[in-house]
């Protein structure tokens, strides 16, 4: 076959996937694949005719309808967010999960009950009702954020339109999961690549007649704002809305241990390939609803509930090759090159082998068999290795002593255990462009600036072509070149751009975490945040003359330790790091940090706590502060309103040192009932 008849070949094969894809969506109103996708084939099929003119003679792009517009459906705020699940893969992190559950609530022998209910693999929806009439429905979409799709969502029969019962709460927000049974899939799966995606994409249909025809499902599983709330419990939540007529999962079940916690899990593992829909775990929930209320969230996911996800999948394969990859806080990560294997249905060729200690521990050598597992959606890692397959003419792997950049690597010393740390790191920071590429990466990411479109790939196309070398050229891109790049249209570009702008207007907190500090996550950031207040006396740290005295007063943030504190510290040293920051703060509207309760009983107030408590822990103690509008130290200070003594061992110096300061000093019994409890 000739250069000619090759790119004919390509060109009809693009050609009649375009096709495909207009039927599924123009047709039969489910598509499957994003706008995005559906309008970089589009761009390559454009491209190939402007490249070679004698396919245009062919006339097979005639009349092929064009790509449909995004954003179909009216965006709307959830009067609560839909926080993501932090996840459990073994008795040992659900053991984990219950202690940080005492440890947080100060519960030593009372035990604690768990609402158990099977984790759909299906789509989230909430559902609105005011006086008992439905008026609102909307996806999870970011979960701050979701999609109006109300209309959609009444063409499930099952939803209950109205509630008939004279004790609804005024408001009831009512949580669940879509989903398409697996025999009434088969009747359809022509159309979608699985049964997640037949329901993600019929209730993303403009018309709901099309959607009507999908028979979609729901179990309703949780809730977000309740007036008033009228329940004590998660079981006694799903009893009630069952008889109001919600479909409720009829395995959901009350457990009281950890030994009934890994029963049930063992028993609906077991089950769970007779089941008509697919599960991968079950969601565990504290089931008292004021205890759940005290846990309260962190910036992710709420304290009082963890999935449990079934036994990873594992299979064998050989490794081909290690490479190194290099994060954004330089540390050099070992990752497998193996043969393509199916594990837990999904094709992998890349697994974690974590930092040096973890290869020189297992012997993992190039040309070895190894055993691989994939849980949830963790990166695969390498389990074991099959020495009896093993080739004699192997060598150990000498891990290298050099970044990908040239570099030298260090391992830190724990100046707390002082041992040495197990991953060996770059510390060129911006210098290594590595480094810097993982940090465009993170800027971008969810949690950060949040940039939808510009993902990892794009950030790799991007930078190999000097589009974006440092997260304020983000704000200056040139579109004329990227419209030229293959796979960018007008449609994926205007997205871009407006992804981009609505990112310029960030708040302080968020902006703090974005720039990629070691030992700076989310809550960390928000401490900081709280702390500074705004962007002008955050970017004093960057004066070396001012930093000094402001690292010393970071000392007195509860939360905020020596780690942290030399992390920011060696951050702001690096010059680069500095010139970096300065032109990315130009391009940006930064907020002021605002107090979560302005109006609160600690609104404005200093808080530390000495000694332990009978009826709540530090943390506890200390979110209720936070959440009323308090700032809690870590150390006596001048700043320092309020010293809260509990009874259990206090420490004598710092309640001294209180006096002297005359300090307002809070006994527990005082503590309680200005907390009214």
């Amino acid at each position: 076959m000739n250069q000619k008849s090759k790119i004919i070949d390509i060109y009809k094969k693009k050609i009649n996937l375009l096709k495909k894809h207009n039927k599924l969506y123009f047709n039969n109103d489910s598509p499957a694949v994003t706008d995005s996708e559906y309008d970089n084939l589009k761009k390559e099929i454009f491209n190939l005719e402007k490249k070679n003119n004698f396919l245009n003679k062919l006339n097979l792009n005639k009349k092929i309808i064009g790509s449909p517009p995004s954003n179909k459906f009216k965006k709307v705020k959830h009067l609560k967010p839909m926080l993501s699940l932090s996840n459990a893969f073994d008795k040992k992190d659900m053991n984990d999960f219950i202690s940080k559950i005492n440890n947080f609530l100060n519960i030593k022998n009372e035990k604690i009950e768990f609402s158990s209910e099977p984790k759909i693999d299906g789509i989230s929806a909430t559902l609105v009702y005011e006086n008992g009439v439905l008026n609102k429905g909307l996806s999870r979409g970011d979960g701050a954020i979701g999609e109006d799709i109300l209309e959609n969502l009444k063409t499930i029969r099952t939803i209950p339109k109205k509630i008939k019962d004279g004790n609804v709460p005024t408001l009831l927000e009512i949580r669940g999961e879509i989903y398409i049974g697996k025999k009434d899939f088969d009747k359809i799966k022509a159309n979608f690549a699985n049964p997640r995606n037949a329901a993600g994409g019929s209730l993303r249909q403009k018309n709901p007649k099309e959607t009507s025809k999908i028979p979609l499902k729901y179990f309703a599983y949780g809730f977000g704002v309740i007036k008033p709330m009228i329940f004590n419990t998660q079981t006694e939540f799903l009893a009630k809305i069952k008889k109001w007529g919600f479909s409720i999962n009829p395995l959901s079940k009350l457990v009281k241990s950890s030994e009934e916690i890994e029963s049930r899990h063992q028993y609906i593992d077991s089950v769970r390939s007779s089941l008509d829909y697919d599960i991968d775990g079950l969601v565990y929930k504290v089931n008292d609803l004021k205890l759940q209320s005290r846990l309260g969230s962190t910036s992710n996911s709420p304290r009082w509930a963890i999935a449990y996800k079934f036994s990873a999948e594992k299979a064998f394969t050989k490794i081909k090759d290690i490479v190194i990859q290099v994060g954004r806080t330089g540390a050099i990560t070992p990752v497998a090159k193996v043969e393509p294997v199916t594990v837990g249905g999904v094709v992998v060729s890349n697994a974690t082998l974590h930092n040096e200690d973890e290869i020189n521990r297992k012997d993992i050598r190039i040309g070895d068999t190894v055993q691989i597992q994939r849980a949830g959606d963790v990166i695969p890692q390498v389990v074991s290795v099959d020495q009896s397959k093993r080739d004699q003419n192997t060598k150990k792997y000498i891990f290298p002593d050099k970044c990908l950049c040239g570099g030298t690597t260090q391992k830190e010393i724990n100046k707390s255990t002082k041992k040495e740390d197990a991953v060996r790191r770059c510390l060129k920071g911006y210098d290594c462009d590595y480094i810097a590429k993982e940090k465009l990466k993170h800027i971008v990411s969810k949690d950060a600036f949040n940039i939808d479109g510009l993902g990892k790939k794009v950030i790799d196309q991007f930078w190999d072509l000097k589009l974006i070398r440092e997260p304020s050229d983000i704000f200056t891109i040139n579109y004329n070149k990227v419209e030229n790049l293959e796979g960018w249209g007008k449609l994926s570009i205007s997205n871009l751009k407006k992804a981009i702008d609505k990112s310029i207007n960030v708040e302080l907190d968020r902006f703090i975490f974005s720039v990629g500090i070691r030992h700076i996550g989310q809550e960390n950031a928000k401490i900081l945040a709280g702390f500074f207040q705004s962007i002008d006396k955050f970017s004093k740290l960057f004066y070396e003359k001012n930093r000094k005295i402001i690292l010393r007063n970071l000392i007195d943030l509860d939360g905020i330790g020596e780690i942290q504190i030399n992390s920011i510290n060696n951050f702001c040293s690096n010059n680069k790091n500095i010139e970096i920051l300065e032109r990315l703060i130009k391009k940006l509207k930064i907020n002021n940090f605002r107090t979560q309760n302005k109006k609160g009983k600690f609104s404005n107030k200093t808080i530390m706590f000495t000694g332990g408590f009978e009826k709540m822990s530090r943390s506890e103690a200390k979110s209720i502060v936070e959440i009323n509008g308090g700032k809690v130290l870590g150390t006596i200070s001048k700043k320092l309103d309020i010293l809260i003594v509990g009874n259990s061992k206090p420490t004598k110096k710092k309640v001294e040192q209180a006096k002297k300061l005359n300090m307002r000093i809070v006994k527990e019994s005082e503590w309680y009932k200005i907390l009214d409890l």
